[in-house]
């Protein structure tokens, strides 16, 4: 870089990451994501992320190939694994190297490219794994009354946006309707939910009418609307950004009949659907990363009760099953 960088630190629940770059537009999808959690004063970063915006980008760096293809929306991209180093490469756009042992990670953006949001996921989690957490494609929200909070999984595009809306109507807490971080640590296994806009489908706002007094007139291409939590904090009860226990992890499904039922699911199923949906496996098997994710999974539902929630016409009917399940 020719000038000074600029450094900006994001405290994500005790793990602080410092982001460089010399420009403030190389990493706005950072801050679109973190920047409520941004530190002011001055503090040591535990994980370290350079940006560089050049034009010389290492594209074949030494070791295994553990990923080729597609990154949905991303592109075609490459993971090398270089056992004490990752690298990220998307063919003469940008690369990232995760240095984890050492805290820290390198990203290179060719100057006509911004920062894609696999490769800044990626960043992000090792800088999350580095403190010993972990991101997953989860809803939160606290029980109604308590502090703890409850696990919603579901693969993209079964309703975990809808069905957290519906409980948020019924008391429940919104921590996040898509991306939870984890904690499985002896002392017990907490959650805190990433401070990211929601994204309500028009299926949602017609199931959900309370919903229109937070939502305009214009719909995207996917017939969606990106909310702030500060304005769905008008309607609903949005949680700070803490940690918090977590009381029971529920896999969310469609029901064939209409109705919204609650009922046991086997720990093995629990772990299998949910791992399934947030671990990668490449062409060498798990790296390091996501083996330490694949742990704090099961670690998970061994501490809680696991369920299916199976969701029906009337998606705030689970919040009733919820509680009383719960409080047996």
């Amino acid at each position: 870089m020719t000038g000074a960088a600029t450094t900006v630190c994001y405290d994500l629940n005790g793990q602080v990451i410092g982001i460089s770059a010399e420009r403030a537009d190389l990493w706005p999808s950072f801050d679109l994501m973190l920047g409520s959690l941004r530190v002011n004063e001055t503090v040591e970063p535990g994980f370290r992320i350079n940006i560089v915006e050049t034009s010389a980008l290492p594209e074949n760096p030494e070791g295994k190939l553990a990923f080729d293809g597609e990154a949905p929306p991303d592109g075609h991209c490459r993971i090398i694994d270089a056992g004490d180093v990752v690298y990220l490469v998307f063919p003469g756009l940008q690369t990232a190297s995760i240095h984890a042992d050492e805290g820290w990670a390198d990203i290179r953006v060719h100057p006509d490219s911004k920062v894609k949001w696999t490769l800044l996921m990626m960043v992000l989690d090792a800088a999350l794994d580095a403190g010993g957490q972990h991101m997953l494609h989860t809803a939160g929200l606290t029980l109604p009354g308590r502090e703890a909070l409850v696990l919603i999984h579901a693969p993209s595009g079964i309703g975990k946006s809808t069905t957290s809306m519906a409980l948020a109507s019924r008391g429940f807490g919104l921590c996040s309707d898509d991306v939870m971080i984890l904690s499985a640590a002896p002392g017990g296994t907490t959650a805190w939910g990433m401070p990211r806009k929601v994204k309500i489908h028009r299926n949602t706002a017609a199931m959900l009418p309370f919903l229109s007094a937070c939502l305009g007139e214009t719909w995207d291409a996917e017939g969606e609307q990106a909310v702030s939590l500060e304005r769905l904090g008008e309607i609903i009860r949005i949680e700070d950004v803490r940690a918090r226990p977590v009381a029971a992890l529920l896999h969310l499904a469609r029901s064939a009949d209409g109705q919204t039922r609650l009922m046991p699911l086997a720990r093995t199923d629990a772990m299998v659907a949910l791992a399934t949906d947030n671990v990668r496996t490449g062409l060498t098997g798990l790296l390091p990363m996501q083996k330490r994710r694949m742990a704090s999974i099961s670690a998970l539902v061994k501490a809680v009760p696991t369920f299916t929630l199976e969701v029906g016409a009337r998606p705030a009917d689970a919040a009733a099953l919820i509680r009383a399940t719960l409080e047996e």
